[in-house]
């Protein structure tokens, strides 16, 4: 165990993170019917590492019934952003635990309905109550039964009553955007249960998770900080040689390069697999690799083995340019922040200089063994989400069309000329169950092109969607060579009758540059001009990243007037003749 994987390291730390600089502050509470100790302080330290300052609570031992069901607890006074609830399965199936048959399958089953409503019903009075997201543990799966080897003859057994209140409770939480199930029989499955579970420790202070794992654990958790921090990243840059194949292609050749169903080929196979995955979730993929393109570009296209192909690359860097270089491109490319990347590369050399000079960009430390390159990723919690979306699915189509516009832009004459070819349409539509969860994605993530970057949970915009003093909406863009997806977000407050205030103004940076912004503008403009609005007016709060917003009002006619730029609902807004506006 390294001294980064020791309970002692974050327990030390955490107590010099006062004077650290923090660009981002979240509060996390802790509930368990068990002890668990350290594991806030561990939660300090890797939320400090990624410059977001922690502020923890921990409930009681075993109050968290009591802490939730009452309105005025301490947990609630805390306001937490992220509560992280465990149950042990002893705590919650009491006598049961230990003597499932003492009562008939019918009342094993009546059993596990009633618990599983119990718990059903806390989660539903936490989120009536809070904000919060609310993390639930699973049960994990004891290895022993009362039955022994019979327990798989056993209809409805032990080990299936737990099984069907995990079932349950996920299937009853499938769609909640303010409960979510953290797989805790999973994590116990991965390092094993006589690792995890220290029983000398549970019964001299009922401290279940062995301190060993406790940084494990946190670990694991950070997932849910990462995401719901909007610190997710978007885009995985890889090198070519070593990386996705074995071996050097200028040097090994074609056939030479190691890449199939014998080792050490295999691993590279199975790392694109992954790969293809994570892309067809909506990670975005992109090469930079100092390599000849057509020797490189011969694999890509024509290796039967390989399993990422041109179009699945947002951006190909196949040259003898310096990566630093190639990297600030393929981020301009996408239109992403190089804090929106994350960076293998097999050198350990390229490795660091990626590293000194574009530290935003995180830099994957890869083993020497490609047959572990798999697990790096897989362990990642830097691509957790807590939503995914219909566009979030086509991002990776939706990125190669990308790359047919940046040709075409380069072969157009001027950008007037460019914007007439790409025949953009833009449809406004209103904020229901199929946009909302994507409309809060949209203020969860932008930053650039985005006026306030006040952030929306769906609940937040659900709510805002059913008031009347609100206009909620986006807008999704098309043009010649395929569908966006829905990249706009507006939220207006109806002050009064005669006045309105744009609260969000936001766009995505997948369709920035091309007046998609005016188009949603319009249809705000004419919507207060049908209302008889007389002026609308709107902030702009800057933010490091918000700068290609900044001259957004006053470019669309807004006068500065005190603390808000106001535009005066005299005549319609003029759509610019590359765009077409409907309204659905």
């Amino acid at each position: 165990m390294t001294e980064e994987q020791k309970l002692s390291y974050y327990i030390n730390k955490s107590a010099n993170l006062n004077n650290q600089a923090f660009d981002k502050k979240i509060r996390i509470a802790i509930l368990g019917s068990f002890t668990l100790n350290g594991l806030a302080e561990i939660m300090q330290v890797k939320c400090a590492e990624k410059k977001i300052q922690c502020v923890t609570y921990v409930g009681g031992y075993n109050q968290y019934n009591q802490e939730i069901l009452n309105s005025a607890s301490d947990l609630y006074k805390f306001n937490p952003d992220i509560t992280f609830l465990f149950i042990d399965a002893r705590a919650a199936l009491k006598d049961l635990f230990h003597h499932p048959y003492s009562i008939s399958q019918e009342e094993r089953k009546q059993f596990v309905d009633t618990k599983t409503q119990e718990i059903l019903n806390l989660a539903k009075k936490f989120s009536e109550t809070t904000k919060s997201k609310l993390v639930l543990a699973n049960f994990n799966t004891p290895t022993f039964s009362p039955y022994g080897i019979f327990e798989n003859k056993t209809e409805f057994g032990f080990k299936r009553m737990l099984y069907e209140i995990n079932t349950k409770l996920e299937d009853a939480l499938l769609n909640s955007d303010s409960v979510y199930i953290y797989d805790f029989a999973h994590f116990v499955i991965k390092f094993g249960e006589k690792n995890v579970f220290d029983y000398k420790q549970f019964f001299f202070g009922d401290m279940k998770i062995s301190l060993d794992y406790i940084p494990y654990l946190a670990t694991n958790l950070m997932s849910y900080v990462i995401a719901y921090s909007g610190m997710t990243k978007k885009c995985i840059v890889l090198d070519l040689d070593n990386t996705l194949w074995g071996g050097i292609v200028g040097e090994d050749g074609f056939n030479g390069i190691k890449l199939g169903p014998e080792p050490p080929g295999n691993a590279f196979v199975e790392f694109q697999k992954i790969l293809l995955s994570l892309h067809q979730r909506g990670i975005i993929l992109a090469i930079n690799s100092k390599n000849n393109y057509d020797d490189a570009i011969k694999v890509i296209k024509e290796h039967p083995y390989m399993i990422l192909r041109e179009e699945h690359f947002a951006s190909l860097k196949i040259n003898w340019n310096d990566k630093v270089s190639n990297m600030k491109e393929i981020a301009n490319e996408i239109n992403i922040g190089l804090d929106g990347i994350a960076f293998f590369d097999d050198d350990p050399v390229n490795r660091e200089y990626m590293q000194i000079n574009l530290p935003q960009v995180l830099t994957v430390n890869l083993p020497q063994d490609p047959s572990e390159f798999v697990n790096v990723l897989q362990n990642m919690n830097e691509f957790s989400v807590l939503n995914i979306t219909n566009e979030d699915q086509q991002r990776g189509k939706m990125y190669a069309e990308q790359r047919k516009r940046s040709e075409l832009e380069k072969s157009a004459p001027d950008l007037e000329d460019f914007l007439k070819q790409l025949d953009l349409k833009v449809s406004i539509k209103n904020a229901n169950e199929f946009t909302i969860p994507r409309i809060s994605q949209l203020t969860l993530k932008t930053n650039q092109f985005n006026l306030t970057t006040k952030r929306y949970q769906e609940n937040d915009i659900r709510k805002l969607s059913e008031d009347k003093n609100f206009l909620v909406g986006c807008a999704q863009v098309q043009d010649k060579f395929g569908d966006n997806g829905i990249t706009g977000v507006f939220i207006v407050q109806k002050e009064n009758q005669k006045e309105w205030r744009i609260d969000t103004f936001l766009l995505s940076c997948r369709v920035m540059g091309r007046e998609i912004e005016k188009g949603i503008l319009s249809h705000i403009v004419n919507k207060a001009k049908n209302n008889n609005v007389e002026k609308i007016k709107a902030q702009f709060i800057p933010t490091e990243k918000n700068k290609p917003i900044e001259n957004f009002l006053p470019d669309c006619g807004f006068k500065k007037e005190g603390d808000f730029w106001v535009y005066y609902v005299k005549s319609s807004f003029v759509i610019p003749d590359c765009l077409t506006v409907s309204v659905e």
